[in-house]
């Protein structure tokens, strides 16, 4: 990769990651109000009025959806530069 190349993806890339951390948060939410046992949001691991075990629960997922939709995003993101510009990201 030049050093062209590189200029032009890492903006890229931060931006994508900007836009990916909203809808990772945004899907969260959603999935959290369907299957938690109220209407509210997700608990913070400081909420001493919520079990250990949701608290757990709601860290995990978070993480699961974060990490999956990071994954995607930078993906698609590469798979898009490289068709643009025939050149590799990495």
């Amino acid at each position: 990769m030049t050093t062209v190349s590189k200029t032009m993806y890492k903006p890229l890339s931060i931006a994508t990651g900007v836009l990916g951390g909203l809808a990772a948060t945004a899907v969260f939410g959603q999935v959290w109000k369907r299957i938690g046992d109220d209407d509210t949001k997700a608990p913070r691991p400081s909420d001493l009025n919520r079990s250990a075990t949701e608290v757990f629960a709601a860290a995990a997922l978070q993480g699961l959806i974060v990490g999956l939709v990071r994954a995607a995003i930078d993906r698609g993101t590469a798979r898009g530069y490289k068709a643009v510009t025939h050149e590799d990201p990495t």
